[in-house]
């Protein structure tokens, strides 16, 4: 697709993705004299990362002063928090390859409008490779047109993952879900940055997906690529609330399918949970054992910014719908009225209405 055909703002989003990009490529000539810092237990940040987020909110909000941000590293901060249409930004995912000096990192921007992607960008600096895609116009890589492959059979499947590596993740919970898809397909890969993960699944490099404890900045781009290029993406029961859910899958629909079938009991969105009777409390009674404190406070921020998404959907005006009457119409219901009203008021009205 050329520049000029692309959608205003898909526009502003490429031109905010290799801005960052720019910076990126000149931090990783000399990534040794990176100052790094930890949020978290193996979830590291660089003065790259905040470079880079604050180049792309000023290139978008130069353009769309009126929009909202969220964004990885400074969160609401910028931006408004009440518009309909929210920029969902990772400036660096891949961050711990990136300082390691590891090629496989990217820039992830997307739009959503009432809570649903309308454009994607996913840039990787590295190979200068731009992922880009409008809803209802398909999803590109560079100037070429992407589609999902075609394998219908995992046994011929290539699966990339993500390891889980913040503390307090259930490890054990992820190994029994690896074995499970490993011997059933012919390989898996984790490169170690999800955006273009789910880029690869849109280019057909990949047959599927999954990861868990994802957020929204590094889902919400690549999740658009997959279904413009007619692929399936969702949570791990396979429905489509996947963007808050800290769990994804995605592949080709035949793929998609078998993997929704493996992982669909190891499912974060479960019913409620059992009443605990033990007086243990719910850790000690093996009740939600993979969830941590840190992870239970992302989640209930993550669900904050998605009750307030839906908030102002709710709260949007709804479109006036006019019913266009057309005159057989009119005549009919003139013909109904009149065939009901008794036979005295019927020849009434004929003689004051009659033309002659």
């Amino acid at each position: 697709m050329s520049q000029a055909a692309l959608h205003p703002m898909l526009n502003i989003a490429i031109k905010a993705a290799r801005a960052a990009g720019a910076i990126i490529n000149r931090a990783s000539l000399d990534v040794e004299r990176l100052t790094v810092s930890a949020k978290s237990h193996n979830d590291f940040v660089t003065e790259v990362d905040q470079a880079a987020e604050e180049a792309i909110i000023d290139t978008i909000l130069a353009a769309y002063p009126s929009h909202g941000i969220l964004a990885e590293e400074s969160g609401q901060s910028r931006g408004n928090k009440t518009s309909e249409f929210v920029w969902i930004i990772d400036p660096l995912d891949g961050t711990t390859n990136f300082i390691h000096g590891f090629p496989v990192y990217a820039v992830s921007i997307a739009l959503a409008w009432r809570g649903q992607v309308q454009q994607a960008v996913v840039y990787d600096p590295s190979r200068n490779d731009l992922f880009y895609a409008s809803r209802g116009k398909g999803a590109y890589m560079n100037d070429r047109r992407l589609r999902v492959s075609k394998r219908t059979r995992m046994l011929d499947s290539l699966i990339g993952t993500g390891f889980p590596f913040r503390k307090g993740d259930n490890f054990q919970r992820y190994l029994k879900m690896f074995e499970e898809v490993m011997v059933q397909c012919a390989g898996v890969r984790r490169p170690g940055a999800a955006a273009l993960d789910l880029c690869y699944v849109a280019a057909g490099f990949y047959d599927g997906f999954f990861e868990t404890g994802l957020s929204p900045w590094d889902i919400a781009a690549g999740s658009l690529m997959i279904t413009e290029a007619g692929g399936l993406v969702g949570n791990f029961t396979g429905e489509a609330d996947f963007l808050y859910q800290r769990e994804v899958v995605a592949g080709n629909p035949r793929i998609y399918g078998q993997l929704v079938q493996t992982l669909s009991p190891y499912t974060r969105v479960i019913k409620d949970e059992p009443k605990d009777t033990s007086g243990l409390g719910a850790s000690a009674a093996g009740i939600g054992s993979y969830e941590d404190t840190a992870e239970e406070e992302a989640d209930a921020a993550l669900q904050a910014v998605k009750e307030a998404e839906e908030a102002a959907q709710a709260a949007a005006p709804k479109p006036v719908v006019r019913k266009r009457i057309t005159a057989a119409a009119k005549a009919a219901e003139v013909a109904s009225e009149q065939a009901s009203e008794p036979p005295a008021r019927r020849r009434s009205s004929r003689s004051d209405d009659a033309p002659f």
